[in-house]
């Protein structure tokens, strides 16, 4: 459902006017009427003082259940202990301080190149 649509119905319910809603929000009335018409897209902000203005949480423009919806966990992050838990093993350890040594030596322009290069390895 379209953000307009929403909130027409949704002031509609409440038995307000465009009017009532300008004065709740400050938005000029035939501003009101071009966002419920689709002819403008809200910022965010204007969206939070819709809501306040209906007095429904912010989600409710957005969403059509009564409960706000599942929040999904789509990246896994570790914990604090996990990443202390992340230690390099001594082989990687290893590794890593040669190439720091050897870093060390290079201009920032091959450092670039290199770090260019891993990225490029990395993402095949």
């Amino acid at each position: 459902m379209i953000i307009g649509t929403r909130l027409r119905k949704m002031r509609e319910e409440r038995n307000l006017s465009q009017g009532d809603i300008e004065k709740r929000t400050g938005l000029l009335r035939c501003y009101i009427s071009r966002v419920e018409n689709g002819h403008t897209v809200p910022s965010l902000e204007t969206m939070e003082r819709l809501a306040a203005a209906l007095e429904v949480p912010l989600y409710a423009l957005f969403y059509d259940g009564d409960q706000p919806p599942e929040l999904q966990n789509l990246t896994q992050h570790k914990s604090t202990e996990e990443l202390v838990m992340d230690v390099p093993t001594d082989r990687d350890s290893r590794f890593f301080q040669k190439v720091k040594r050897l870093i060390g030596h290079i201009n920032d322009q091959d450092r670039r190149l290199l770090l260019y290069m891993a990225q490029k390895l990395a993402n095949r």
